[in-house]
């Protein structure tokens, strides 16, 4: 009979939250498996921002610098209106008082995830076993019993505790039973990625803008490469022609005006959801991103959000895994407090920033652009506004559950 294979942890998924996480276990001495069903970390095209909070987690394990280096600074971001084209800025300086990192970073995900997995090569503690899928799993309430399927045939993991970071799909979360409430959106989301320079073309551009509009809203994004324009679609259209140059044609002319002569380098068609898992924990399984919560993607929040759950699930795991307790309180403890928040911070502020930037066919529109000026105007007002968009507001909601 072939061996079962040990570790203290295994990590379902190479994403950002699982590859963060297991590098938190990896520099504290913990043994650890991350298993990837894909031949590498996935080049996701959707996250790109990370928030100043992010950044000074991620100091902890030594990544920031990269991404310092690899994105783009984003102090300034803008909600526009599409139809005056008036700007309402905001600067992230007005923070400085309480961040080292006064802005966005604007960085492609998969940049974070491949770093930390080669990084994980240099702990003798650490595997990321790639091309490997998690099949079914046990929890016998002393461990968890691991099937994982490769190339080959069937292998086995023993491990005190699985973690499901396996994204929306989450093969842990469906095993577990655990209830995925919320909606989608009846839009799908249409993501197209131009080399083109934006900011020739439009006049006083940030590299992060939420341009509101009651017909077609957009989202303008810039990253190292390309400029990524985020636009709502007709759910009932054929994939095809959502990809097709017309559409894409159409989007262009609407934005700059010469459609036919922007080129693109993708065109992602995608369905955006609201939901949050029922729990977050069943024993020694727990669940942490977009496994255990998905919103939309204004704000930013999704893949930091996540990596906030790897942070705070690594403070309540590492003492039991050290002998430190033998109580599971802890982990019962993360469960409420980013569970809680999920549904306080996450959801109710991606929800908010969906019907803003949506408009609405009578006043709504009008409404909320008065809305936002009134914030800009007040001093107090646009303080706690950029602190809960920085999601510092999130994290002290967090801390105060007990």
């Amino acid at each position: 009979m072939t061996a079962v294979e040990r570790c203290q942890v295994a990590i379902a998924g190479a994403g950002p939250v699982g590859t963060v996480l297991a590098t938190l276990l990896a520099q504290a001495g913990v043994d650890v498996v991350v298993i990837e069903s894909g031949e590498d970390c996935a080049q996701d095209l959707r996250a790109s921002t990370f928030h100043p909070p992010t950044l000074e987690m991620l100091d902890q394990i030594g990544i920031t610098p990269m991404l310092l280096e690899k994105g783009l600074k984003a102090p300034v971001y803008h909600w526009r209106d599409r139809q005056s084209g008036e700007v309402i800025d905001f600067d992230l300086a007005e923070i400085a008082d309480v961040t080292r990192y006064p802005f966005r970073i604007q960085c492609e995900q998969y940049h974070l995830s491949r770093a930390l997995a080669e990084g994980l090569a240099q702990y003798p503690n650490a595997k990321v076993r790639f091309s490997s899928r998690l099949l079914t799993f046990n929890d016998d309430g002393a461990g968890v019993d691991i099937a994982i399927e490769t190339m080959t045939g069937i292998e086995r993991l023993r491990a005190d505790y699985l973690i499901g970071a396996d994204g929306a799909n989450s093969i842990v979360r469906k095993w577990l039973g655990v209830e995925f409430d919320g909606f989608t959106y009846p839009e799908r989301f249409l993501c197209l990625s131009t080399e083109l320079e934006l900011a020739d073309h439009l006049p006083n551009l940030a590299l992060v803008n939420y341009v509101s509009d009651p017909q077609e809203w957009l989202v303008l994004l810039r990253v190292p490469s390309l400029w990524r324009i985020l636009v709502p679609t007709d759910g009932t259209q054929s994939d095809d022609v959502l990809r097709s140059d017309a559409t894409k044609n159409g989007i262009f002319d609407r934005l700059i005006g010469n459609g036919a002569d922007v080129v693109t380098q993708h065109r992602t068609l995608y369905r955006v959801h609201q939901r949050v898992a029922k729990s977050f924990r069943e024993g020694r399984v727990l669940l942490a991103g977009d496994a255990s919560h998905l919103n939309n993607p204004l704000g930013g929040f999704g893949m930091n959000s996540g990596i906030h759950d790897a942070f705070n699930l690594f403070e309540k795991l590492l003492p039991i895994l050290k002998g430190q307790t033998n109580s599971d309180e802890g982990l019962a403890l993360y469960d409420r407090q980013r569970r809680t928040v999920t549904h306080s911070f996450t959801q109710t502020q991606t929800k908010e920033n969906m019907a803003l930037i949506k408009g609405g066919q009578d006043d709504a529109h009008q409404r909320r652009r008065d809305a936002m000026l009134e914030i800009k105007q007040d001093d107090t007002r646009r303080r706690a506004y950029m602190l809960r968009q920085a999601m510092y507001q999130s994290l002290e909601d967090a801390a105060a559950i007990t």
